[in-house]
């Protein structure tokens, strides 16, 4: 008998996608390199651009949450937009139907089906935009399912890469099927704090294209 549900049901915690995955979160700290060594440079004009996007964002902030439309429309698009994403060699499709199928030797055949946002380039790379109500604590909470997401992805023999926001939180998160399934995530970036960490994640998204075009 296959059972089938939502993704949003089935993976809530941490907890339920390490188990049903038999995803492990790695002690390694060379996993995750992407996020932190040999990051590209951004120019001035990239930074003027990056400098414009945190001004719109926190323009319209101040008026309250922002649904998930209007995070992608100010934050989501044009940052994916900086790092090349549109254009050759990448591919991008919205709104993915996604289908895991989970068989255990003592349980019934699971199918889990859900969507996902964005899906750029050969199944490597995933982001996951919220509207920012959604996540009042952090974008930790919906790396689970990010991950669920990450684990349909057909080349098993190759790392994938996502980047999950609510607007105001920026996290990006690594994951291999490779001998022991195993994942990490980066540091949270945000675009509120004067400083802006937009840079940082202009840096890290032409990073992660470099890792996925090869």
């Amino acid at each position: 008998m296959v059972q089938q549900r939502a993704i949003t049901d089935a993976i809530k915690t941490l907890a339920d996608v390490e188990n049903r995955f038999h995803l492990r979160r790695t002690e390694d700290e060379q996993f995750f390199t992407e996020w932190y060594e040999d990051l590209p440079e951004i120019n001035d004009v990239e930074q003027e651009s990056l400098d414009l996007i945190r001004r719109r964002y926190l323009y319209h902030l101040a008026d309250g949450h922002l649904t998930e439309g209007t995070v992608t429309l100010l934050l989501g698009s044009p940052l994916l937009e900086k790092a090349n994403f549109y254009d050759p060699p990448f591919k991008m499709r919205g709104e993915a139907s996604i289908e895991i199928v989970l068989d255990a030797e003592d349980k019934e055949i699971e199918t889990l089906r859900g969507r996902i946002d964005i899906l750029v380039v050969q199944n490597r790379f995933w982001v996951t935009l919220l509207e920012s109500k959604r996540t009042t604590i952090s974008v930790m909470s919906a790396i689970p399912q990010t991950l669920a997401y990450m684990m349909a992805n057909p080349q098993s023999d190759k790392a994938v890469f996502g980047m999950v926001t609510n607007g105001n939180e920026i996290m990006f998160v690594k994951a291999s099927r490779q001998s022991t399934p195993q994942y990490d995530v980066s540091d949270i970036f945000s675009p509120v704090p004067l400083r802006n960490r937009l840079y940082d994640v202009l840096r890290i998204l032409k990073r992660i294209g470099q890792a996925i075009e090869t």
